[in-house]
């Protein structure tokens, strides 16, 4: 055991199995509880300690309904939630570059606690690793009016806890071989969004010098329907739709009343845009905290001296269809109430069945949805970024597997357990397709290193975005040389354009 000294204290931690020269530490406070008088306030420092903590187990996850395979649920009382976890090969001033991961879940589920999120392969490959949780669902990005006294609660405040833990890095992390000016942000799905609201948001600049974004997610919120979501989550919970009100119901009536508000959409085939995924919650971009969405301020020049990284599956909806939490889109008429919904063009939807012939409709829908929620945002996120000036890098994840009878697609989430090397970990079979094979770690490993170089040096290991390549990295099992398949499909977005979704 090895103990590392941190502003707020000292704490233990241990060596792991996997690599004995890696070691971890979980469940450190990078900020206060926020409950009680702390209630959908801006996170506070977390109070110091006496003696030598002990870094052994997992924080307590956020406020949410859900139970994930391997990692920990929620229980209402769980109050200090606002903890990260380290993974180091270094002891103290080796000034290694540090990657710091954000976990995603529609911004309502999840935590750092999940099992693919372990570690401790980047850091055997020389980097310091930290996951973090933040506040989720209401609690995180629910719109809260101001009390009767004046003041009022940010928005946005998973983000500034996601700021609060970046401040907590740049102050600590040297201590665990790290180098405070070498940070890499990253996260995937809604992790991914947050990162881009990052390099948007004043407040986190200099806390980092490069991002990577997987499968962002084309989804944030107006305050006007941020607004519209807390009356609705009020009703469900049976309180007011003020701050009194809100404060007054505990969080897992939040908890609840958010679930029930979402089922009402996913049950409604008229109730627009949010009957296909009701994820109600996300950042609210038009405030102080966030003024623009992510898109709009990647082709601003705020966080032109970011490195950006960016990669997506091309199959990405096919896993929410799986798992049961997508509408049944089968007939043509209801693809037809689909792109009228989301405004799509009969040519977009003409130039999907083209490079699809002989799909079902519920191929094309999920083919369709997909791309506007992540491929085709993801892509556009690296492109803006690059035309105002910054450096991005694109890939794209295509490896597919046929296993007992039934194939897994190149689906969402499926690219994180290789980027992390955790193919092993039991819970992420069902996204990769059962055991790995040779192949698969051997994808895993260049996906890992690819990683641990763009942390360090800003160079993944292929040309960035611009002049006159556009090169595209393929992550596959075949091989890495460009498929143009996807920029069939993204050629019928060029023509439509892509809309903005609001949750």
């Amino acid at each position: 055991m090895t103990v590392f000294r941190t502003r707020s204290g000292a704490v233990r931690g241990r060596r792991t199995a996997r690599d004995p020269g890696v070691v971890v530490l979980r469940g450190i406070p990078y900020a206060a509880p926020p409950f009680g008088a702390d209630r959908f306030g801006a996170p506070r420092p977390a109070a110091a300690w006496d003696g030598i903590r002990d870094g052994a187990a997992f924080g307590p996850v956020a406020p949410q309904s859900a139970q994930l395979p391997g990692a920990p649920s929620w229980s209402p009382g769980d109050e200090d939630v606002l903890s990260l976890n380290i993974w180091t090969p270094g002891t103290g001033g080796d000034g290694l570059p540090v990657l710091v991961w954000i976990h995603g879940g529609a911004f309502v589920l999840g935590s750092s606690a999940q099992p693919d999120f372990d570690g401790t392969a980047l850091a055997g490959e020389g980097l310091v690793v930290v996951t973090l949780n933040y506040r989720l669902g209401f609690e995180g990005f629910g719109h809260v009016p101001p009390g009767a006294d004046g003041d009022s609660c940010p928005d946005n405040r998973g983000l500034l806890d996601q700021i609060a833990a970046l401040e907590w890095v740049r102050a600590n992390i040297a201590a665990f071989g790290g180098a405070a000016g070498n940070v890499t942000v990253a996260g995937q799905s809604a992790g991914a969004t947050a990162v881009a609201c990052l390099m948007a948001m004043d407040r986190a600049r200099g806390l980092f010098r490069r991002a990577i974004a997987h499968s962002a997610v084309n989804a944030c919120a107006t305050p006007e329907s941020a607004a519209r979501i807390t009356r609705e989550v009020a009703a469900a919970a049976g309180v007011p739709a003020t701050y009194d009100g809100l404060v007054s119901a505990t969080p897992g009536a939040l908890v609840d009343a958010s679930d029930a508000v979402a089922d009402r959409y996913r049950g409604d085939p008229v109730s627009g845009q949010r009957h296909y995924d009701p994820a109600i919650y996300g950042p609210i971009a038009g405030g102080d905290t966030l003024p623009l969405d992510p898109l709009t301020a990647a082709a601003g020049l705020g966080a032109a001296d970011v490195d950006l990284l960016v990669c997506h599956t091309t199959e990405e909806y096919w896993l929410l269809d799986a798992v049961g939490s997508s509408a049944k889109i089968t007939t043509e008429e209801q693809l037809a109430v689909f792109a009228a919904d989301f405004e799509l063009t009969p040519e977009l939807l003409d130039a999907y069945r083209e490079l699809m012939p002989g799909s079902p409709v519920l191929d094309v829908f999920l083919a369709v949805y997909g791309d506007m929620l992540f491929g085709e945002y993801s892509s556009r996120l690296a492109e803006s970024h690059a035309r105002a000036g910054g450096r991005a890098f694109l890939s794209r994840f295509t490896r597919r597997r046929d296993g007992s009878g039934e194939r897994v697609r190149a689906w969402h989430c499926a690219d994180i357990p290789f980027a992390f090397g955790n193919l092993d970990e039991e819970s992420v079979h069902f996204l990769v397709g059962g055991p790995p094979g040779a192949v698969d770690h051997d994808l895993s490993k260049r996906m890992t290193r690819a990683w641990a170089d763009f942390a360090a040096t800003g160079d993944p290991g292929w040309p960035a975005v611009g002049g006159s390549t556009d090169a595209v990295r393929i992550w596959d099992t075949a091989g890495e040389d460009a498929d143009g398949a996807q920029d069939a499909f993204r050629a019928g977005w060029r023509a439509a354009g892509l809309p903005l979704l609001t949750p």
